[in-house]
């Protein structure tokens, strides 16, 4: 059961993400078709940004924190993947991969045997994990 999560900030903190979370494995499997490999090919790129990045279920997708602050996520639809960012209103996205019009959240839609800009999708990833990482260490 995931916590919810502690709203001392703007950022979603959950203090009970852990460096690999067996529910996601377990999510993760659950799903072994194209749409499963596209959500594990993305969430391994999270999982790979840094020591600090940690994991747990939250509200039934895989999620990725740098420490206890959720920067990024994935969620298998019927026809995509979302790949997700917490915090993606802040990220510069020159290449107009991402979706959404919240206020913090946005989106990348991938789907199945449509291509997508790996690298941009990466720099992404790793560009919402470096910020992430600096407003932890900012104190926010």
């Amino acid at each position: 059961m995931t916590r919810a999560p502690v709203a001392k900030t703007t950022l979603m903190r959950f203090p009970s993400a852990v460096a690999r979370d067996p529910a996601i494995e377990a999510w993760l499997r659950r799903r072994p078709d194209e749409l499963g490999a596209i959500a594990r090919r993305w969430f391994d790129v999270m999982r790979g940004c840094g020591g600090d990045v940690r994991e747990l279920l939250h509200d039934g997708h895989p999620t990725a924190c740098v420490g206890d602050a959720a920067f990024g996520y994935v969620d298998a639809f019927t026809a995509h993947v979302n790949v997700g960012f917490f915090r993606g209103a802040a990220l510069a996205d020159p290449t107009r991969l991402l979706e959404g019009a919240g206020k913090f959240m946005r989106h990348v839609k991938v789907r199945p045997y449509v291509d997508v800009d790996d690298a941009a999708l990466t720099r992404l990833v790793e560009t919402a994990y470096r910020d992430m990482r600096r407003r932890v260490e900012a104190g926010e």
